[in-house]
């Protein structure tokens, strides 16, 4: 049951936000308001008429938009062909208006400061920037309600404040924001009213005069949540990992890292900021044995392993949590057992000396893993796809974790989570690096960044800019540094 019997409503320039646990119902219900799924049972009122809302063509007509959380587009379009698709402007009546296309885009992009190439194919861009392009979609199509679910997750937090400059003027033309996230920060600063779900019910909705974070988060996962926890300083120990003068083309074949130089410590999070698209995604890949270097060295302990596969760098010790679990951190249709042992499949225990699975081993494995992480799911031969986004996340972190790594690369790590799942992801980051562990921490969340790292770098336009001593600076100045400004 993934909604049961909800009653929600949202009045004509207001921004009501939507809060609850990974899979407590949000996005099953705002998927039925955009035409994604059928209720089985109740009514829906547009402007106080009753409508069926079969498909989301007939949503789009009834003034409703949506940014979805996993990914709307068509990766072999471009991102204006992605914006447009659907409504686009033709001249001679049936040809694409290519150069209305393009400066309608530009106009959006400048407005919204979401910067993006729309001549770009979707499929070669960053997870952050695809959601720029979500963005901008639900802008261009005017909608009278607009839905943004986890719309602030990869920007810098000079663009969330653009960003809610933009849902303050769409409130003051009387259109309608339904505002879905896990920042309870962000819905107290911009949303008129919260309605809370649990287990696919309403617990309550709140008026703004009334809204106390704690509160919010107790009433959404049925206990105290701590905002803070105790992290005690560790000083770092002997050198784990060393970029020396790193370059790498991106997918368009441009130079995406540009001379990158790193150092990171055991017992240290090395937090690294900046808006997505900057060559996080890059670096990670090239660290991972992914993507070919074009120059500079990788030294891993004593190590150059600058050439090394993917394989043996997990086999010397890497883990990797990242950014998209469902595209590159889980076989969606593999089950739990599977995808915990994915990586070691082919060595001791889980190999036996004839090269076939170990399947009592790799059971024993799951079960345990299953109990240690609190994985939510039927059995360890549930298909990946059928579990929750944060139960999914506990998967990928279980199977990393357990490796007892000495680097960690944990790329935008508790996204989309709901408080309880980051909260269990944070206090895991900080034990494996009181474990030793070095880790290299990639977020655009600059307040996951202040409570985890011990170091902090930004980059842009593929640069290390800055490296700070987390308690020498602050948001300001790293948000500043973040979009290309400088501060003395």
């Amino acid at each position: 049951m993934a909604n049961d019997k909800i009653n929600f409503e949202v009045m004509k320039g207001e921004v009501h936000g939507l809060l609850g646990e990974n899979g407590a119902g949000k996005t099953v219900l705002m998927k039925i308001l955009y035409g994604m799924h059928k209720p089985d049972q109740g009514q829906i009122f547009v402007d106080g008429k009753e409508v069926r809302i079969d498909d989301s063509a007939k949503a789009i007509r009834l003034g409703i938009g949506m940014v979805h959380q996993h990914f709307m587009l068509v990766p072999s379009l471009t991102v204006a062909e992605n914006v447009v698709l659907g409504l686009e402007p033709t001249k001679y009546s049936y040809l694409l208006n290519i150069e209305k296309t393009l400066k309608d885009i530009k106009s959006l992009s400048d407005q919204y400061r979401l910067q993006v190439d729309p001549k770009a194919i979707v499929s070669t861009i960053p997870v952050g920037v695809q959601q720029r392009v979500e963005i901008l979609k639900a802008l261009y199509r005017k909608a009278q309600i607009l839905i943004l679910d986890e719309p602030t997750s990869i920007l810098a937090p000079q663009e969330i404040e653009s960003l809610f400059d933009a849902i303050r003027a769409l409130k003051q033309q009387g259109k309608s924001v339904i505002f879905i996230t896990h920042k309870l920060k962000e819905v107290c600063a911009i949303c008129d009213k919260i309605t809370v779900l649990k287990k696919g019910k309403v617990v309550g909705t709140v008026e703004k005069s009334h809204m106390n974070p704690d509160e919010l988060a107790e009433m959404m996962v049925g206990h105290e949540v701590l905002s803070t926890f105790e992290r005690e300083h560790v000083a770092p120990g002997k050198v784990v990992l060393v970029v020396d003068k790193l370059k790498a083309l991106n997918d368009r074949k441009t130079l995406a890292l540009k001379d990158v130089t790193l150092e990171i410590h055991e017992f240290e999070i090395f937090g690294l900021a900046g808006v997505e698209g900057n060559g996080q995604t890059e670096l990670v890949e090239v660290l991972t044995g992914l993507r070919e270097l074009k120059s500079g060295k990788i030294r891993f302990l004593d190590e150059i392993i600058t050439d090394a596969s993917p394989h043996r760098r997990i086999g010397m010790g890497f883990a990797n949590v990242p950014e998209d679990r469902q595209k590159t951190g889980l076989i969606l249709d593999f089950s739990v057992l599977e995808n915990l042992i994915l990586g070691r499949q082919d060595t001791p225990p889980f190999a036996t000396k004839w090269s076939t699975l170990n399947l009592g081993n790799a059971a024993k494995f799951a079960q345990e893993s299953i109990k240690e992480y609190s994985i939510k799911t039927p059995s360890d031969h549930t298909l990946a796809r059928y579990l929750s986004g944060g139960t999914q996340q506990r998967v990928v972190i279980a199977r990393e974790f357990s490796r007892k790594p000495k680097l960690i690369i944990a790329s935008q790590p508790t996204r989309g989570l709901d408080i309880g799942a980051t909260e269990y992801v944070h206090k895991k980051l900080i034990e494996m690096r009181d474990q030793g562990c070095a880790i290299l921490l990639i977020t655009a969340d600059l307040d996951e960044m202040f409570a985890l790292s011990d170091k902090i770098a930004v980059i842009y336009e593929g640069k290390i800019v800055a490296v700070k001593d987390r308690n020498k600076t602050n948001e300001l100045e790293l948000g500043l540094m973040m979009t290309g400004g400088k501060c003395e």
